[in-house]
C-alpha cells in the first residue's frame, strides 16, 4: 500500500477500535460463562428426568398436559407448550400472569412426564447469575436502545479488524510472520503479541462480531416480518367475535406433522395477541433433523378453531441468516469440545483487546520514554491489528 493508504487505515483502525475496545472488552468477559451456559445452568438447578418406562410406553394427549397444568395453577394462563430437547420424554408448559403477557414478564415452567402427565418439576424462572450475565450481555440491561447500541459496537469491532488486517502486512514487512521480539522493551514485546495473537483469532472474531450484529438485529426483523405477514393472516377474522372454544391442541399438532414431515415439532403457542401470537391461530414452530437443518425453525400456523392448516411457509432469508448466526456467536453446535475451543478464542481475544488499550495508553507516556517505543504511526497501524 501506499503511505497515503496506511495513514487512511490507521486512522480507521485506531479511531473505531478506541470507541469500540471497552465495549467490547465487556462483551468478551461476559461471553465466557455464556458459552457454558447450559452446563452452569444444569449446576444449579434440580434434575428433572422422567422415570424408565417400557419403550413402547404410548404418550399421553397434550391436552391431559394443559389440562394439568391449569388445574395446578387455576389462576395462570398457558402461553407456550414445547418439547425438551435436553430430556426425553419431558414437556413443558410455561404460563403467564395475564392473558397477554408484557414484553419481559417471567412464567412459570411447569415439566411434565410425557407419558403418563406426571408432574416433574416447576420452575418460577426468577433466572439469577446466569440470567443478568445474559441480559447485560445482550443490551446491558437497557432494552431495545441497549442491545442496538451494542451492535453498532459491534460493527466497529468489525471495521476495525478489517483495518487490522490491511494494516498487518504494512507493519510487519521487516519482520518474520509471528516474531516477537523479547529482547526489546516491554511495550514493544506486547505490541508483537498483540499482534501475534490477533492474527490467530482473526477468523473467529470476525465471525462472532459479525454474528453479534446480526443478533442485535434480531427483534427488528422478527418485528417486521410480523408487520408484513401478520395482517393478511388476520384479516378473514376482522369483525367476528372472539373464540369461545378451541380445537383440540392434539388435532392442531397433527396438522402440522402432516405438513412438514421432515420436521419435528419444537414448541406450540397457543391462541393470543401480539407479540407472541394471533388470537386466531395455534403456531406450531417445527426444525429440521440435519444438523444444518436442525437450526432452521419453520412455523406453522393452524386455524384455531378448526384445526386446519392455514399456512407452513419458511421464514425469509434474513430470519433464516439469524437462526443460523446465534448457534455459531457461542459455539454450541458441537457440543463440549467447540465450546472449550470458543472459550479459549475467547480468552485470546480478552488478551487481545486489553493489550491494546495497554499500547495506546503507552502513547501518552512522556516524550523521553517514547524512544523505546515504536513511533506513533507504527503503533497506531498496529494498534488491535486483528482484535
Amino acid at each position: 500500500m501506499t503511505a497515503q493508504s496506511v495513514k487512511w487505515w490507521s486512522l480507521v483502525h485506531k479511531w473505531t477500535s478506541l470507541v469500540c475496545t471497552l465495549f467490547m472488552l465487556m462483551l468478551c468477559i461476559t461471553g465466557l460463562p455464556l458459552i457454558f451456559h447450559d452446563e452452569i445452568d444444569d449446576l444449579f438447578k434440580p434434575e428433572i428426568a422422567a422415570r424408565e418406562l417400557p419403550p413402547d410406553t404410548p404418550e399421553a394427549s397434550l391436552s391431559r398436559l394443559i389440562d394439568a397444568a391449569k388445574a395446578r395453577h387455576p389462576e395462570r394462563y398457558v402461553q407456550i407448550l414445547n418439547w425438551d430437547d435436553d430430556h426425553a420424554n419431558v414437556v413443558n408448559v410455561f404460563l403467564s400472569q395475564t392473558p397477554v403477557p408484557p414484553p419481559g414478564q417471567r412464567f412459570l415452567k411447569l415439566s411434565f412426564d410425557s407419558r403418563t402427565a406426571e408432574i416433574l418439576g416447576e420452575d418460577a424462572q426468577q433466572g439469577g447469575l446466569m440470567r443478568t450475565i445474559r441480559i447485560f450481555h445482550r443490551d446491558m440491561l437497557m432494552g431495545l436502545p441497549g442491545e442496538l447500541f451494542l451492535g453498532v459496537m459491534g460493527l466497529l469491532f468489525v471495521t476495525a479488524v478489517v483495518s487490522g488486517v490491511m494494516l498487518y502486512a504494512p507493519f510487519m514487512r521487516r519482520l518474520d510472520f509471528g516474531e516477537v521480539r523479547r529482547a526489546r522493551a516491554r511495550r514493544i514485546k506486547w505490541l508483537d503479541l498483540h499482534n501475534l495473537i490477533g492474527a490467530v483469532t482473526l477468523v473467529w472474531a470476525f465471525a462472532v462480531g459479525l454474528t453479534g450484529v446480526i443478533n442485535t438485529i434480531s427483534l427488528p426483523l422478527f418485528n417486521a416480518w410480523r408487520a408484513q405477514v401478520m395482517p393478511e393472516l388476520i384479516a378473514p377474522y376482522l369483525g367476528k367475535p372472539p373464540l369461545l372454544k378451541f380445537a383440540s391442541i392434539d388435532d392442531v399438532v397433527a396438522t402440522a406433522r402432516q405438513a412438514l414431515g421432515d420436521n419435528t415439532p419444537v414448541s406450540l403457542v397457543l391462541p393470543t395477541e401480539a407479540p407472541f401470537g394471533t388470537p386466531r391461530h395455534f403456531i406450531v414452530w417445527t426444525k429440521g433433523s440435519t444438523p444444518i437443518t436442525s437450526r432452521l425453525f419453520t412455523p406453522v400456523l393452524v386455524d384455531a378453531e378448526t384445526a386446519q392448516l392455514v399456512t407452513a411457509k419458511g421464514l425469509p432469508w434474513y430470519l433464516r441468516t439469524l437462526q443460523v448466526s446465534r448457534p455459531l456467536h457461542f459455539g454450541d453446535y458441537g457440543g463440549l469440545p467447540l465450546k472449550i475451543i470458543w472459550a479459549l478464542l475467547d480468552f485470546a481475544t480478552i488478551v487481545v483487546l486489553a493489550s491494546g488499550i495497554y499500547l495506546w495508553l503507552g502513547k501518552r507516556r512522556p516524550a523521553g520514554a517514547a524512544r523505546q517505543a515504536p513511533s506513533p504511526p507504527a503503533a497506531a497501524a498496529a494498534s488491535l491489528a486483528g482484535s
